[in-house]
Parts: C-alpha cells; structure tokens; sequence
C-alpha cells in the first residue's frame, strides 16, 4: 500500500514535487499500554527556567528478557527540589510483551531524587545489565543494575557526586554513554546547560504575567567528560580532555564518528550558542571545530536555540548526517556530512524548511519508520512558553514527521500518520524511539509537561522486511556501543553504529534497526568493532532480531 500526497501550499527551492509516492507510516496511540504517567514540573507564578525543561525517556531492557522497558524522569518541588511526593517520582515500566507495561518503580528501587530532566542507558561495569545514569539539576544519579530487578544508587561511589570547583554545582540535562578512548569501557559525556539560582533569578514577560526568561538571561556552563577506571568508578577528565574549556548551553547529544577514523566524535546542540563539534583526536583530547565543519550555525549565520539532536545516516552514503531540534522561526537544521570534516546545510533544499518553521521541537530522531530503507525524521514539539501564560492556545503542539523519499527530499507525513497522532497537541518533551513489541517496526514513546504520557505503536501497513541487531562486545565494551554496522541487500547498502543517546536527554533502543524494503535477505552485515575487528556475516534471512557476539579476534 502506498500512500500519494498532493501539495498546495508553497514549497521552499528544492522541496519535495507536488506529487510524491512513499510507504506511510501509520502510528496508533496505546490507551491500555499501562503506562500512566505524567512530567509535573511543579510551575510556579515565577516561571524558574527547569520548569520548561523535563525530557527524559529511556528505552531499555532492565531485566534481560528480551523486551524494551520504559524509565521516564520527573520534576520536583521548586524552587526546594524535593522529591518526595510520590507524583514527582521518577518511574518504571516493566514491559510484559503485550504491548503492556507494569509500574514496578518503587521494587527497583529507581525513584530518583531531586528535579531530574534527562537520562541515558547502557552497560558502564559490563556485567551484562543495562545501568541508567539520570542528568538534573544540581546533581546527577549513577544507578548500577544489579540483575535482580533491582539498582544501586552508586553516585558517590562511582565519583559522579555533585560539586564544582568553579560553578559549585552544575545543571545537567542530557548524557551519553561513549568508549572514547577505545578501551572496551563505557565513558560517560554529560551536557551541561546554565548557571541557575532561584534566589537572582530573572523575572520576564508582560507585567502581571511572567513567563520563562530567554537564555540570554543566564550564564552558560562547559559540559563534563568522565573516564571510566574500569573498577565502578569515574574520573573527571573534562579539563585535561579539552571540553572544559568550551562554555556554551548544552542539551542534545549525538555522538558518532562524523569523519569515519574509527573514533566517537561528538555533537552537541547548544541553546542559542553556536553548536559544538567534538573531534576526537585520539589521545585523549578534543578538538572543537563546530565553525569550521559547518555546523555552528544556520546557512543564514544564525545560532538557534538548539534542543534535541540525532546523528544518523539519512543518504545511505555511510556518513552520519546530523538533525538538530530548534524554536519556531528558526527551522531545525539538518546537516548533510560531506566527509572530511564538511557538512552542508539541506534544510530547506530536503523540503522540511518551509513546514518545521512553524514548530518547536524539543526530543527528535532519524529512525527508519516504513522500514523503506531510508530513515525518516520526527520530532516531538511544543512551546517553552507557559500554557496558561501569554502564549496559551500557541504552546501545545502535534508532533512531527517527515519520511525519506529517497531523493535528498522529505514529504510531511504529520497529517496521514494517523487522525490521532495529527489530533493530539500537547506540551511535548521527550522522544525515544524502539520496538517495544518486536514486530520490527520502529514505536516512539513521547512524554509532556503536565500531560499523559504517549506511546506510539508504529502499524504501518506496508509488507516491509527488516533486520534488527544487537551486539555484545568482548575486547568493546560489552554492549558494543559504537560499533559500525554495514547491510547490504540487492537493493544496495546503508549503515548505522550502536549509540542510545537521542534527541533531548532521552536513550533508545540499543539494537541497530535496518528496514530492507521488498528484499528477503541480507547478502552481507559487516561490524567494525570499536577494537577494530572487523566481523562479516553472509545471507541472512530477514525480519529477525540477531544477536552477534565480537569474535576474539
């Protein structure tokens, strides 16, 4: 079934042609997925700057049973940041294989503490369980899953407490868990946002009615690089790393290797600062080199406020490409890699300009939702603005999504995904994106402020096959974060790498998802471990999930 799509408004130089065939994606709402819970970010007349700024979503699989689980990270009293009050709680959803969830929080002891904004999953100890380390504000939680359905909180232990010499405390709101030194453990690369106090904070807006204050209003902070010592604990290299010195506004994180050296580069989305660029330089160190790669500003010289981003090859020319969430009126930019350190803006020649300037997006991601082949765009987006506030009908927003026609072009498919997902405004935050029923297609769950939260169950119809990969590392670290992946078919090749960071300090499906199209068979996978091994499998059948282990050698 394919699905033909007219358009009449006018489209930007170089947008998609009036007529326009693809394989829709079609995302139904789960009403009894169990997953009842809803971001309170505990606004005040105030309007403190964190009140706007919850994302955090992990996909995951806590228990090892085959399943995607569900950790959503919530708010607290502000300006005190207690979390006691059970509706401030951070929460967990055990995933029973039926589409349905089971709130097994408090048994797992992951409650949390504080007003906690972003969160990301992955092996840090390699022992075989997926651990979660949760961003907030003026302190962070490290919690080590022990296998049993349960985590410790090992924070202070792991020397991840809260304190900075310069700053006395930092506000988080994203992390990645990355190998960037290539010794088979997990670092830990954590976006730092601004300087907050409650007690000089800003008043802003019209006179009787404020509203959040425009970044400008707040110093910014350099992000934190952590190494992992191999024995449960962490050391704080971001000065002798080169990424202290770099002050800007963190958020998003995408990390792959943009210039294809076999090393995790790094991209971060900073809020109206120029973006970042991290090339890893081998040693130890990075470079930043955002300017001169192409990708701190807009084409038109503009830095936006930027938000969520995903780093993923959306040509199929085996280069990670880079999509960064932003405020109305800037667009979001999408960012061609060109190779040697060159990216070309193609926002508006992909045709998405002239229908995402319209739209805030906050959590956003590249993630193949036809199963075509060719990965597509959404974005989960709202206002920063307060609702009720002099902005109100305008903050609550639909979600958006833009399928790859296979051509450097994208057609708006917000509106044909479903009467629902078009319907369904909300002050949207968080996007993650995973299987959570393996049917092999792609399901996005989405959270909001002061809002349920929604999990999206991708049915699209068409007959597409797929190939799902999850690896284990040996001499990599156990999860194989960073490898790079090859699949070739008749129909030809496209690639991906292992990495759960996405978006606005939310964390995906660990395995590497491939929609083949109408091919039956993979003729070829090749993995380049991050040790540098180099793995190659022959004729695989499709639609299955493959596990593949890093040989020794």
């Amino acid at each position: 079934m394919r699905r033909s799509l007219i358009f009449i408004a006018l489209l930007a130089p170089g947008a998609a042609p009036a007529n326009v065939s693809y394989d829709p994606v079609r995302l139904e709402l789960l009403d009894s997925s169990g997953v009842r819970f809803v971001i309170e970010p505990s606004r005040t007349d105030h309007r403190h700057q964190p009140e706007t700024m919850i994302s955090g979503i992990a996909l995951f699989d806590y228990n090892n049973d085959g399943w995607l689980d569900i950790y959503l990270v919530n708010g607290a009293t502000m300006p005190g940041l207690e979390k006691a009050d059970p509706r401030f709680h951070n929460r967990l959803f055990k995933n029973r294989g039926d589409l349905s969830f089971q709130d097994v929080t408090e048994a797992a002891g992951v409650q949390g503490r504080g007003y906690t904004h972003g969160v990301i999953a992955g092996d840090y100890d390699n022992d075989g369980q997926s651990d979660l380390f949760v961003a907030g504000l003026r302190e962070n939680i490290l919690y080590r899953n022990l296998g049993n359905g349960t985590f410790e909180d090992r924070t202070l232990k792991a020397g991840l407490g809260p304190g900075d010499p310069e700053y006395g405390t930092l506000w988080s709101v994203a992390a990645a868990f990355i190998d960037y030194d290539k010794d088979g453990w997990l670092d830990l690369f954590v976006s730092n946002y601004c300087v907050w106090d409650p007690k000089t904070e800003p008043i802003c807006g019209p006179a009787g009615a404020p509203d959040y204050c425009h970044p400008q209003h707040y110093r910014g902070l350099p992000n934190s690089l952590y190494h992992n010592n191999h024995d449960g604990t962490f050391t704080n290299v971001s000065r002798p790393s080169g990424i202290r010195q770099h002050i800007g506004k963190g958020m998003g994180i995408g990390p792959a290797d943009f210039d294809g050296d076999g090393w995790v580069d790094l991209f971060v989305a900073n809020d109206t600062e120029p973006a970042f660029l991290f090339q890893n330089q081998k040693n130890g160190t990075f470079k930043e080199i955002g300017f001169e790669a192409g990708v701190a500003y807009t084409y038109s010289g503009a830095a936006v406020s930027g938000m969520g981003v995903d780093a993923k090859d959306i040509d199929n020319d085996s280069r990670p490409d880079v999509f960064e969430a932003a405020l109305t009126n800037e667009t979001m930019p999408l960012f061609r890699n060109l190779g040697n350190n060159l990216f070309e803006e193609v926002t508006a020649s992909s045709g998405i300009a002239a229908v995402i300037r319209a739209k805030t997006g906050w959590s956003n991601g590249i993630a193949d939702l036809n199963n075509d082949g060719w990965k597509d765009l959404f974005v989960a987006c709202g206002d920063v603005m307060h609702p009720e506030g002099s902005f109100r009908e305008r903050a609550p927003m639909g979600n958006a999504l833009f399928v790859n026609l296979k051509n450097g072009k994208f057609a708006d498919a917000s509106s044909s995904a479903g009467d629902r997902f078009a319907a369904a405004k909300a002050v949207h935050r968080g996007a993650a994106f995973g299987d959570l029923d393996n049917d092999g297609r792609i399901d996005v769950v989405v959270t909001a402020l002061n809002g349920p939260t929604e999990v999206w169950h991708n049915q699209s119809p068409s007959s597409n096959h797929w190939l799902s990969i999850r690896t284990t590392g040996r001499k990599s670290s156990r999860d194989g974060m960073g490898a790079k992946i090859k699949v070739t078919t008749a129909s030809g090749s496209q690639y991906g790498h292992v990495n759960t960071a996405v978006g606005y300090g939310c964390s995906s499906d660990p395995r590497v998802h491939f929609g083949l199209g109408k091919d039956q068979r993979a003729s070829r996978v090749e993995i380049t471990w991050p040790s540098g091994i180099v793995q190659t499998l022959e004729n695989l059948k499709a639609d299955q999930i493959l596990t593949v282990t890093e040989p020794e050698k």
